[in-house]
């Protein structure tokens, strides 16, 4: 008798603890997913990956004026007629933005992306964006 009692505590012991560890994974699945701010500035992956450029900018093609006059003309442009799609360049590093429904009417600009990182794909799942402040 006392083994099937003991028994029946480790069971509920072990039950609890196993629980436990699952709220445990849980939390921390939902935590790593939680949104992040990135800044940087809205462009085509042709500057943006150096397809045309040599600075990751839009540069060369302003000066030479084949592609418009300002980073946005120049990023609508390579959309628009190069095949390029919508990216956030942070520093040298360049994420895939998948909601160009957003993102849309942001090009050339410094923004505040707020979404969840597909570090694999180098994609941001975009939540929400906004200018940066101050400019």
């Amino acid at each position: 008798m006392k083994r099937l009692k003991q028994g029946v505590f480790m069971n509920a012991f072990g039950s609890r603890i196993l629980t436990c560890a699952a709220v445990l994974a849980l939390a921390y699945v939902a935590y790593s997913q939680s949104p992040h701010a990135f800044h940087g500035e809205v462009s085509d992956s042709q500057c943006a990956l150096n397809v045309h450029s040599l600075t990751r900018s839009h540069q060369e093609m302003l000066k030479s004026k084949s592609m418009g006059g300002t980073s946005n003309t120049c990023s609508v442009y390579c959309i628009e007629h190069l095949g390029g799609y919508l990216v956030l360049s942070v520093g040298n590093n360049v994420y895939r933005l998948d909601r160009s429904d957003l993102v849309h009417g942001y090009e050339g600009r410094r923004v505040v992306v707020t979404g969840n990182l597909d570090s694999k794909l180098k994609q941001i799942h975009v939540v929400k964006i906004d200018l940066e402040s101050g400019r």
